[in-house]
């Protein structure tokens, strides 16, 4: 770990970042670090040092756009860096763990983007990395960005206070349709060598932590199906097999005895971004959708029938998680700001000592899932325990 500088407002010593990837994680990334201290207090001040691609010049382009000092086409000398103290990873999954691991190694503290691994032998050796690295002071996190919403965080709050009861029902579905028409072209995405999964990995990771993460409890056992609408895709060098699921559908069981259903696609016309997530107990029930990210819907069980159901909670006030930070009530977040919120949590947990989260080993637990479902997927939708 290197030594932090005091950074030009003498307030907070700098903390040198770089980032591997810059394509949409890498430009929201960068969204986060160039805001995070203007809003937050937070103990360290971020300084954009490098950025990371595989093309020279489009990764010069990338840095001068986003704000970064530099840019370099080797991820290793980013790692070797000595003005570096924090390695941003957002590329494919498949080099989630060679850089993590590296990084984590040469003492850098890491945010790596989920899914955090292609494979649970990958996530595993991350693990391992991670908490070496812990015992170093070094801190590693896996992004999952859903968790700072402010609705969900507040749905969070409200299980654990009991509000809910005993939890019967998870409804969880994340809903896209980019990939519907059938023409569209190939991408990384559907390669299996290098996003491991499809649906599953990309948006079906998400919903697995977010229910886990809001209603306490772990997913312990998992059938589910999958399926593949498009099998080829026109690619630079003509029709290119897709290797990946369209979409995923499955059942689970939780650790408390909670029952869940689960579905995530890329093939549902009319949904850009619907992340749902539903949860019934024996006092009341919460509902939330990503494509009204402000507003969590809670229905009280105990209130009279004659005044009860749903009842939308506009969640903007300043008491709301995070809220403090930013506008008067009613003036609503964006999808940025979870990233923001992300990395305030990181730095806030490297100055003082807290536990991070999702650290990799919840990160793990979702490569559990993830895993458990191809399984049954391919053999059948037999049973499979996580």
């Amino acid at each position: 770990m290197t030594e932090q500088k005091s950074s030009n407002d003498g307030r907070r010593p700098e903390l040198g970042v770089a980032m591997v990837g810059h394509a949409f994680m890498g430009a929201v990334h960068s969204q986060a670090w160039r805001s995070v201290a203007r809003f937050f207090d937070v103990p360290y001040t971020p300084r954009m040092v490098v950025l990371g691609g595989r093309d020279a010049e489009r990764a010069a382009r990338a840095a001068e756009r986003m704000g970064w000092e530099a840019s370099s086409t080797d991820w290793r000398e980013l790692v070797e860096r000595k003005d570096v103290d924090l390695i941003d990873i957002c590329t494919p999954g498949d080099s989630h763990a060679e850089i993590a691991i590296a990084a984590l190694e040469a003492g850098k503290h890491v945010l790596c983007e989920k899914p955090l691994a292609n494979t649970v032998e990958e996530a595993e050796r991350m693990v391992a990395a991670a908490e070496r690295a812990r015992e170093r002071g070094v801190y590693s996190m896996v992004a999952f960005n859903y968790r700072r919403v402010p609705a969900l965080v507040l749905a969070k709050r409200l299980v654990d206070e009991g509000r809910l009861g005993e939890l019967r029902h998870v409804r969880a579905t994340y809903l896209q349709d980019w990939l519907a028409d059938a023409e569209a072209p190939m991408t990384w995405r559907l390669r299996k060598e290098q996003a491991g999964s499809g649906a599953l990995g990309d948006i079906g990771a998400h919903i697995i932590d977010a229910a886990q993460f809001v209603t306490g409890q772990t997913i312990t056992g998992v059938s589910g199906l999958t399926e593949t609408f498009v099998r080829q895709r026109p690619s630079d060098d003509g029709p290119e097999a897709v290797t990946v699921d369209d979409c995923a559908v499955f059942m689970a069981r939780f650790s408390a005895g909670a029952v869940g259903s689960f579905e995530a696609t890329r093939y549902a016309l009319g949904r850009k971004n619907a992340m749902r997530l539903e949860l019934n107990g024996s006092k009341g029930s919460l509902a939330f959708d990503f494509e009204s990210m402000n507003e969590l819907w809670f229905h009280d069980g105990e209130e009279p029938a004659e005044t009860g159901g749903f009842r939308r909670i506009v969640v903007t006030e300043p008491d709301h998680p995070y809220l403090e930070a930013w506008w008067p009530p009613g003036h609503v977040l964006g999808y940025e700001h979870t990233f923001t919120h992300e990395i305030a949590d990181l730095l806030t947990a490297i100055g003082t000592g807290k536990r991070v989260e999702p650290s990799f080993a919840d990160g793990l637990r979702v490569q559990h899932v993830l895993e458990a479902v191809e399984q049954s997927a391919k053999n059948g939708s037999m049973y499979r325990q996580v």
